[in-house]
Parts: C-alpha cells; sequence; structure tokens
C-alpha cells in the first residue's frame, strides 16, 4: 500500500493553487513535526501561518510599488532634532493613521529642506504596510497629466487615478505657481477626495499666501482650503533648511 505522497504531484497541485510557501516548506516542516510530535493540527497551523505572511507582505510590496514614492522614507529616520519647531507628538499620533479612516487631510507648512516631503512619504508608506491604498504625486505632475487627458477627453478616467486612493499624497504645492486651469483641475482632485478620502499635503506658503499660488484667485484659493482645513491636521515646521546643514555648521 502506498503511505507516501506523490511529490511531484503534490508540488504540481500547489503550484495551481498558487502555494509556494506550502510547497516549499511542507516537507521540512513535516520532518520537524515528526522529530518532535507536532500534532497534524498544530503542522497544518504553522503551514497556513507561513502562506498568509508571504501573501501579506507581498500584497504590502505591490501597495508599495503602486504607490509611487520617489524614496522609502520611514519616521525612524526622520531627523527630530534638526527642525526649530515642531510638533513631534502630534506627527507621532497621524502615524496611528486615524486620519486616514476619517477621511481627514494632513498639511505639512514649512521652507525648503525641513522634512516635510519624509514625513509624507513617510506616512503613506506606513499607509501601504497596514493595507490602505496610496499613491504620491508631485502637484505639478498632476496638473500637468489630468491637463493631458482632459485634451484627450479623458479626463474622467485619469481623474479617478487620484480619487480611487485610501490616501493621496500631493508633494509640493506652492512651488511653483499654479495658471487659472491648472487651479480649476487641482480643485476637482481635491474636491472629489473631501470626505471620501485622505490627502497629506506638503507645502511652503502660509495659508495667506496660497491666492499667490493661484494666481491671485481668492475664490478658488477659498474653495482648495475650505476643503482642505475643514477636517485638516496641520503640522508647522520651523528652521533652516537640513539641506544647507553642512554650509550652516562650517
Amino acid at each position: 500500500m502506498k503511505t507516501h505522497p506523490d511529490i511531484d504531484l503534490l508540488n504540481s497541485r500547489l503550484d495551481s493553487l498558487r502555494l509556494p510557501f506550502l510547497k516549499e516548506q511542507c516537507q521540512p516542516a513535516a520532518a520537524t513535526a515528526a522529530k518532535n510530535s507536532i500534532t497534524h493540527l498544530a503542522y497544518l497551523h504553522q503551514l497556513i501561518e507561513g502562506e498568509a505572511a508571504l501573501r501579506d507582505d507581498r500584497a504590502v510590496a505591490r501597495r508599495i510599488q503602486a504607490a509611487r514614492f520617489p524614496v522609502i522614507k520611514t519616521l525612524d529616520s526622520f531627523r527630530w532634532d534638526w527642525p526649530k519647531k515642531i510638533n513631534r507628538l502630534q506627527v507621532q499620533d497621524l502615524f496611528r493613521l486615524q486620519f486616514v479612516h476619517d477621511k481627514a487631510n494632513v498639511i505639512f507648512l514649512g521652507l525648503v529642506g525641513l522634512g516635510k516631503t519624509h514625513l509624507a512619504s513617510a506616512l503613506g508608506y506606513a499607509a501601504c504596510q497596514q493595507g490602505m491604498s496610496v499613491l504620491f504625486a508631485n502637484t505639478i505632475d498632476v496638473i500637468n497629466t489630468l491637463h493631458a487627458a482632459q485634451t484627450k477627453g479623458a479626463l474622467k478616467a485619469e481623474l479617478r487615478k487620484y480619487t480611487s486612493p485610501s490616501l493621496l499624497v500631493l508633494d509640493e504645492i506652492g512651488y511653483l505657481p499654479i495658471d487659472q486651469r491648472g487651479a480649476d483641475l487641482l480643485f476637482q482632485v481635491i474636491s472629489a477626495r473631501y470626505e471620501r478620502g485622505s490627502i497629506v499635503l506638503t507645502t511652503n506658503k502660509a495659508f495667506n499666501q496660497w491666492p499667490t499660488i493661484f494666481n491671485g484667485d481668492s475664490t478658488i484659493t477659498s474653495a482648495v482650503l475650505d476643503r482642505l482645513l475643514h477636517h485638516g491636521h496641520t503640522v508647522v515646521i520651523e528652521g533652516p533648511s537640513y539641506r544647507m546643514k553642512d554650509r550652516i555648521e562650517n
């Protein structure tokens, strides 16, 4: 009577079921189970847990890739000792990601070189690890992409790319002026996400300077800020640019 399974057939079945961890580990785990008198149920539990962990890791990797981070950043690598002013407890609390569940927004406000993009990217990275869909994008790139889609009659489809993720990170609003057309397109993104999905935004301009971003249009400036700040957390960061650190210290 046949007492051992056909290993080639077993591997084929595990391949067709897309269970790579089970395929790789079932034989060594069986040997360990026999040696240590582990029950069949405990053996099965070990394999299923390993398969689930592998799938979770791959899902996180896919979300990180889809997010299009220019560089992976984490909260642990942030230099808290450089900014002259930053509410550390506020920032750390944001990494609980409750604001994403609340469909609220986060605005990192400060001059260049203070870590705004670092923190925004790190929030997005943390969200990916917690099973949330994320997209990171430069604000001007978003506007240019939407304008190109609009000229092709594909604006609605392109807008979905920015409205569907659980979290949208908009980097560098205010570094370059935005014309009326760009302001209208950006407003469509922000308006579509209002109370439906979170935005993390970085800016070098205080809110009273935002009309200069939108070519002096106070109406659209008010409309944009109203939607961003209604359910918003503003993190103000002050100090000299970290990228000028060596020059400042010499």
